[in-house]
């Protein structure tokens, strides 16, 4: 209506043209004037474009909070406030999402599941529990919690089947599992090089006479009506002939079963612990094995405490936890009695294979 005032007062010939025409004008004349107010690129934005909204809500992002649908190309972000924030945000490159939440802490996993660095291979009842309790005190370890007994009864289900045994572990980490049969299966060695040649092997080493009757004591607990320890280890007890096919001295058979590694693997990547220091000093024992693995030095004799009625080292307990951790009550048990005889001609039967032992490896762990 404006205009058409407007149109009449400016032109004196207004008066001769009718209203149909003065109409017309008007309507011209309002939409160059519309023109000149708005430019043509504001008039074709939509009002739900995702641009224009983001550019509001930056303008006093300081004030109102950022909306989570709020997505910039990265061709159109703006030069306020916010652009600061958009600069340091790490998203794909084609699109930038603003204050998009981060999923909880609490349900991401961590890590992948990776096939072992390091492998304890043995031996039974040796110190193969304690040494693995005892090193995953360590932030860089991880290890299976039970015996996979992959490389000797379950080899045909594959290393993905195996691999899912293992925990999740970071690129920093060691990942681990623990299998004492393994050190006494011919094929054991061959297939763990299959694996990897570069996997770290593990030997907790013990007095093969004081294992023997260890391992016996074990049996004994599960099958009560076992014959006696001398009537299985010896073929013929008055002359000391000892019976090399009984498992619970053919493991202590150390040297024997060490060729058989040294086929595949170099004496520099096998470690032995000695499970008599093991008890009396785990702290250095832990030290040497850290080292081995490439290890900062964190398990340390803080970490331990003597336990005189299991008669084994127990591991203190940690801040925050509500008592100290000691192996199972499997562990400790006080062994069979066995005639003093028996045991000096067991002693006689493995010194030849000891000291072969202590040769191969350099090391004196003195079983006299």
């Amino acid at each position: 209506m404006a205009c058409v005032l407007l149109f009449s007062r400016l032109l004196p010939f207004s008066h001769r043209l009718t209203r149909t025409s003065i109409c017309l004008l008007s309507l011209l004349l309002s939409y160059l004037c519309y023109c000149a107010l708005f430019p043509a690129d504001t008039i074709m934005q939509k009002a739900g474009d995702p641009i224009s909204s983001c550019q509001r809500v930056l303008a006093d992002g300081a004030k109102r909070r950022i909306q989570k649908s709020c997505v910039l190309p990265l061709d159109a972000r703006p030069s306020s406030v916010g652009a600061s924030r958009l600069k340091t945000d790490q998203r794909p490159p084609s699109t930038l999402h603003i204050d998009t939440p981060s999923p909880p802490m609490t349900n991401l996993k961590f890590g992948n599941k990776k096939l072992p660095n390091a492998i304890i291979v043995g031996v039974k009842k040796g110190g193969t529990r304690a040494v693995l309790e005892f090193i995953r005190i360590h932030p860089d370890v991880r290890a299976a919690g039970t015996e996979t007994h992959f490389f000797d009864r379950n080899y045909d289900r594959g290393l993905e089947w195996y691999r899912g045994l293992m925990p999740r572990t970071l690129e920093s980490q060691i990942t681990m599992e623990k299998t004492p049969s393994y050190f006494v299966t011919k094929e054991t060695p061959r297939r763990i090089s299959a694996m990897s040649r570069d996997t770290k092997l593990i030997v907790v080493v013990r007095d093969p006479v004081t294992r023997a009757i260890s391992d016996y004591t074990q049996t004994l607990t599960k099958t009560p009506d076992l014959p006696s320890f001398q009537d299985l280890a010896f073929r013929n007890h008055s002359l000391g002939i000892v019976d090399m096919s009984w498992n619970a001295i053919r493991i202590g058979l150390y040297a024997l079963h060490l060729e058989n590694w040294l086929r595949y693997f170099p004496l520099a990547q096998i470690h032995f612990v000695s499970g008599e220091r093991l008890i009396t000093d785990p702290a250095e024992e832990l030290a040497r094995m850290q080292d081995f693995l490439g290890l900062k030095r964190i398990v340390t004799d803080k970490h331990f405490y003597f336990n005189r009625t299991k008669g084994f080292p127990c591991l203190k307990k940690p801040e925050r936890s509500g008592s100290p951790r000691c192996l199972g009550k499997s562990k400790g048990r006080t062994h069979v009695q066995i005639d003093r005889d028996a045991i000096e001609q067991l002693r006689d039967f493995y010194r030849p294979y000891n000291v072969k032992f202590y040769e191969m490896v350099g090391h004196d762990f003195k079983w006299e």
